[in-house]
């Protein structure tokens, strides 16, 4: 780690111009955060507008942090002390790797505070937090903990359901026990609960409306629709789809050797954020639900719970954000399930999806937002305000595509096949690569059924081998050669 790569605030580091022996607070602080975060960096001798003044006695600086850290910190973190030089001047970096015993707390002037990291600020951590701290501290999640409720005294119709319809498989009782939706006394953990048919978790709605207009307030009437929807993560799932479904369009236009669809909003990245809003959400944030709010010109996606580090979406680049799963037992269901997959790649997902769109414009593109106890995606009308006569069609891609269509329909198979075959080019186009696990979601079959479907694709010469993304990563040829 390098002096100059240090230059600007963030998240994950802070800097001070000398070291305040009289005002530990002022600098601990954010050793705290840091600890009881994802890490990060504090660095003596820059001062607040980033200039490098060096310090004077870095050596002893050095002892002293040593030493505070010690008398002032409870438990005391790991940190690693360094001491640079760079045109004449003496720096000292203290690197705080994430702490394993959170919470991590400063002890002085009568207080016992434990810090949590938001933006660019060290800032003390609320009741919540503190309970997501104590958890973390002990190898727990929320979605694990043992809840309250028999598992005998709940149906899991839906979810066995679902299961066996996405993975071919039967969910049997000790297949409960394995994924982690009950403990050894038969109670079910809270991942469990949610994905009970009647789920007892309350506060595990959707709230969807359809409003008039841009906003939530338009002076003529409020909304068009509304829809409360409860019960199991799969019926909530099921439930909102439905509704963006019913109540947005998919607008086509006639073309030369064809017709083109064009849905108001890409099918794929509107089930993405739906999933991630239900598997990411904070569900120890009680009175809050997951929100579908469509409006004419957008639809926003909002969900309790901030990033977990505390660092904010809209500053990151989303093409490089790391998968960090705040319950991971009810992303590891989904994800059997093929709702999604392990690795963290929703973003990228929903971006491609509107970049392959026919009338994706930059200006639409999707847009992330969170603070420390919301997160909310941004999707823009494809369709809103482009009359369908000036819609941009690249008339080239179109006969490919319709040459596809044609041959997907001309293959030996059965109708079923024939339009599961369709429905993937739908998704895929010709740009976009994909596995088996891509065309399980889209077909709602098994792995090994979209397998057989990629297989009749490959010897009817449609698809071609992409290398470089993992073995089983296929795309559809744009002509046979």
């Amino acid at each position: 780690m390098k002096i100059s790569d240090l230059i600007g605030e963030a998240t994950e580091y802070d800097k001070k111009e000398l070291l305040e022996e009289r005002r530990p607070k002022s600098w601990l602080k954010s050793v705290s955060a840091f600890a009881n975060g994802i890490g990060g960096a504090l660095v003596f001798g820059i001062s607040d507008d980033g200039k490098l003044v060096g310090l004077k006695e870095a050596k002893y600086v050095s002892e002293l942090i040593s030493e505070m850290v010690k008398t002032r910190m409870d438990p005391i973190p790991k940190i690693i002390l360094e001491q640079q030089s760079k045109d004449g001047k003496d720096f000292v970096i203290v690197k705080v790797p994430a702490g394993q015993e959170t919470p991590y707390y400063y002890i002085g002037e009568g207080n016992r505070i434990a810090y949590i990291r938001i933006g660019n600020e060290s800032v003390p951590a609320d009741a919540m937090a503190l309970k997501r701290l104590v958890l973390r501290g002990g190898g727990s999640t929320y979605d694990s903990l043992s809840s309250r409720y028999r598992m005998d005294k709940y149906a899991f119709t839906k979810l066995r359901s679902v299961y066996r319809q996405r993975t071919g498989l039967e969910m049997d009782d000790s297949d409960f026990l394995s994924f982690g939706l009950v403990d050894e006394e038969g109670m079910l953990t809270n991942a469990g609960a949610l994905l009970a048919d009647e789920s007892p978790m309350r506060f595990s709605r959707v709230f969807c409306t359809r409003w008039y207009g841009l906003t939530k307030a338009s002076g003529i009437m409020e909304a068009l629709d509304d829809k409360e929807i409860s019960g199991s993560l799969i019926t909530l799932l099921q439930g909102g789809e439905e509704f963006v479904r019913n109540n947005t369009k998919k607008r086509w236009k006639k073309t030369e050797s064809g017709r083109v669809e064009m849905p108001d909003y890409p099918e794929r990245a509107v089930l993405e954020c739906i999933v991630n809003g239900l598997i990411h959400r904070d569900y120890m944030i009680l009175g809050s639900e997951v929100h579908i709010d469509v409006f004419d010109d957008r639809m926003e996606i909002y969900s309790p719970g901030g990033m977990m580090d505390g660092s904010l979406v809209q500053n990151l680049d989303t093409d490089k954000i790391s998968s960090k799963r705040r319950n991971p037992i009810i992303a590891d269901m989904f994800s059997r399930m093929y709702y999604m997959e392990r690795r963290g790649s929703g973003f990228k997902k929903i971006k491609e999806d509107y970049h392959n769109a026919f009338n994706f414009r930059p200006e639409l593109e999707p847009k992330f937002f969170s603070d420390i106890s919301s997160f909310i995606v941004t999707l823009y009308n494809l369709n809103y305000n482009v009359p369908i006569e000036k819609t941009a069609i690249d008339q080239e891609k179109v006969a490919i595509g319709v040459a596809i269509d044609v041959a997907i329909r001309q293959l030996n198979a059965s109708r079923i096949v024939i339009d599961k075959a369709l429905a993937v080019y739908a998704q895929m186009g010709t740009d976009r690569i994909f596995g088996r696990t891509d065309v399980a979601a889209i077909t709602h079959d098994s792995v090994t059924s979209a397998g057989n479907l990629i297989n009749k694709l490959k010897d009817a010469d449609m698809l071609e081998t992409v290398r470089g993304f993992g073995k089983g990563k296929y795309k559809f040829r744009e002509s046979k050669g």
